[in-house]
């Protein structure tokens, strides 16, 4: 039985999940990370695909992005798979299966959740233990969203847009999202839990 398709909607965002089979890790190396993301910059381009937020965690990734089409996101993520694992198995010296199941995914229809959305997805980091803040992990879009380091994957969706109207003021704004009472002052979306228990 042919599996259900992925529902998506031209320009409207979503927050996608990709996770390793049993959980296990799909990146070993920063060199993994960076050819990660060097594959989603070329596929979100030949998609049509803006990519908003990401991380890349040791045995998952989250990316918050945006289709010119129906088909984008799909394609994208085929073209991910396509990609990334054969070099991986290759280095590596493996075979089978790198990613579970189908990634998940979830359409951001509320624009008031999506600035939490980005939120969720940089501070995965911190839940982790892997650092202290979001902008000393190296392998998300915080630096760019908060700090205005180059990033040229990312495209800043027209919520972001919104925190100010200079680039400096949505810089401070953006970055005023992950001060301490901030975070400590706003409730976890049933949507952001359900992606953790994932």
């Amino acid at each position: 039985m042919a599996r259900p398709r992925r529902l998506y909607v031209p320009d409207i965002p979503a927050h996608v999940v990709h996770r390793g089979v049993e959980r296990r890790p799909v990146f070993f190396s920063d060199s993994d990370h960076a050819r990660f993301l060097d594959l989603l910059c070329e596929g979100s381009s030949r998609y049509g695909v803006a990519i908003h937020a990401y991380v890349l965690m040791t045995n998952h990734v989250h990316i918050l992005m945006t289709p010119e089409s129906q088909d984008s996101i799909s394609n994208l993520m085929r073209f991910l798979g396509g990609a990334y694992v054969p070099e991986l198995n290759k280095r590596l010296e493996r075979s089978g299966h790198l990613w579970g199941s189908r990634h998940h995914s979830s359409l951001i229809t509320d624009p008031h959740y999506l600035l939490a959305c980005y939120r969720y997805i940089e501070l995965n980091p911190v839940r982790a233990g892997l650092s202290r803040h979001p902008g000393g992990y190296r392998w998300s879009s915080h630096r760019g969203n908060a700090l205005g380091a180059p990033n040229a994957l990312i495209t800043p969706h027209e919520e972001y847009l919104t925190l100010s109207s200079t680039r400096e003021g949505r810089l401070r704004a953006y970055a005023r999202l992950f001060e301490p009472e901030t975070i400590a002052s706003s409730k976890v979306t049933e949507e952001a839990a359900r992606f953790r228990r994932r």
